[in-house]
């Protein structure tokens, strides 16, 4: 006769090497889609309009390298790619709340927008709700206690 646990059906695998699969991957996508858009703008911003909002261009750049970082850390499985991402992730959205306040704070340095001023309004919003639903992603597929 089997037990109850072996008639049960097994839930669906999470952790760390199920981050990247199923809705994760759309997750995935839209950060990979998000780098390309961010570096690419801020590419172009600095190589050819740099002297015109050098303190937003610079942020757009750095925020590019943060999108790229969480997108390769999202896609790939593994405890130490989990950890890579939250922290890419939290970086990421400490840094849309700071440039956020700071682009209101003091305009005369963003007369051009950045990726993260005022809260990513150019972006619709985005750069502040996709490292929430990133870190929600993450919660929802963290390892199991112990995991190393």
């Amino acid at each position: 006769m089997k037990n109850d646990a072996e008639t049960r059906p097994t839930p669906q695998r999470r952790g760390p090497s199920a981050k990247s699969r199923g809705p994760g991957m759309i997750l995935v996508a839209v950060y990979a889609v998000f780098s390309l858009s961010a570096g690419a703008r801020a590419l172009y911003q600095i190589l050819v309009k740099f002297q015109e909002a050098p303190v937003s261009f610079a942020l757009s750049g750095i925020a590019a390298a943060i999108y790229i970082f969480a997108t390769v850390s999202l896609a790939r499985r593994g405890v130490g790619s989990y950890w890579s991402a939250v922290w890419a992730i939290v970086v990421e959205f400490l840094g849309v709340i700071a440039v956020g306040i700071f682009s209101l704070v003091r305009p005369d340095l963003f007369p051009l927008a950045s990726v993260w001023s005022h809260f990513g309004a150019g972006y619709g919003y985005v750069p502040l709700v996709l490292p929430i639903v990133g870190l929600l992603w993450l919660y929802r597929n963290r390892p199991a206690t112990g995991a190393r």
